[in-house]
């Protein structure tokens, strides 16, 4: 974690339900938040540790409660409706309410049609777009009672460029799903003072998944996650009312809101910085002086 974005204790007594939140990004958020004393619901899949991928959602609990939060470990697959339902049943139940969610769970294979078996195709579409949208409609008539209610997913801004298709078309189809999510849940939430936005990292982000994907690789060029977690503090301390249908990008929201030293954020200072997927020309311009 950062102090970048000083913690405020903004959410104390806040419930969040964090979809992926046993490592990584997921679990990166929930501590930052937890640092406030926030109610922290760990919905992941990870029950016990994967031989080469560190963390479950017991051991992320036990970090969110030395972090000063409180915590609900929930096995969960987000494709399994009725273990969705009970885990927001027993989110319920412990804490007294659901305030954010954040939809992080997600599945990626960056292959072409032919290298894309249809049992993978379907994995990263009930992960990413269905999953999204069913932990959304479960936790809707909760978030609705909410006090400041937010939906974050985590996804990138929509932006139709064949570029981003023709290499992998099945994952940009899964993942703009998410994205397509927040276009129309924050419509037809607003008349319940719901925010509904996506972030997405202007750069690769280095996790244990980046380090088991790349077979250990380096990881100069990426960022730490924690430039995620602030720009997500960030974000849902915005009025519900007010800011919402918003695309953002990291390290924009961050400039946005006073942040100038993005040094602190690079895993290996001075090294050139890895851009992320789906990033917008305009952003990527604004950021690297060139185009993509």
């Amino acid at each position: 974690m950062s102090d970048a974005i000083p913690n405020t204790g903004f959410f104390a007594g806040k419930t969040v339900f964090i979809t992926g939140a046993s490592r990584g990004i997921g679990k990166e958020i929930a501590l930052k938040l937890a640092k406030d004393g926030a109610n922290i619901v760990v919905a992941a899949k990870t029950a016990t540790a994967h031989p080469k991928l560190p963390g479950t959602i017991y051991t992320a609990a036990e970090e969110i409660e030395k972090a000063g939060g409180h915590a609900l470990p929930c096995v969960v697959d987000v494709r399994d409706e009725s273990a969705v339902k009970a885990a927001v049943d027993a989110a319920v139940k412990r804490f007294g309410g659901i305030d954010i969610l954040i939809n992080n769970a997600s599945a990626i294979s960056l292959t072409n049609t032919e290298d894309t078996d249809m049992k993978r195709y379907d994995l990263m579409h009930s992960i990413n777009t269905r999953g999204t949208y069913l932990l959304t409609k479960t936790c809707l008539p909760y978030l609705k009672k909410g006090k400041n209610p937010h939906i974050l997913n985590i996804s990138p801004p929509l932006d139709m460029d064949p570029k981003w298709f023709g290499p992998h078309v099945g994952y940009t189809m899964a993942k703009f799903g998410m994205s397509m999510c927040v276009l129309g849940h924050h419509e037809e939430f607003r008349p319940f003072g719901i925010a509904v936005n996506a972030l997405w990292p202007l750069t690769a982000i280095w996790t244990s998944a980046m380090e088991f994907l790349s077979h250990g690789g380096d990881s100069a060029g990426n960022r730490k996650a924690s430039i995620m977690s602030d720009s997500a503090y960030v974000i849902l301390t915005q009025d519900s009312t007010k800011f919402t249908g918003n695309f953002l990008i990291d390290e924009e929201i961050l400039r946005k809101h006073g942040v100038q030293d993005f040094e602190q954020y690079e895993c290996v200072k001075g090294a050139s910085l890895i851009p992320d997927f789906f990033v917008p020309a305009k952003s990527y311009e604004a950021r690297f002086g060139s185009k993509l």
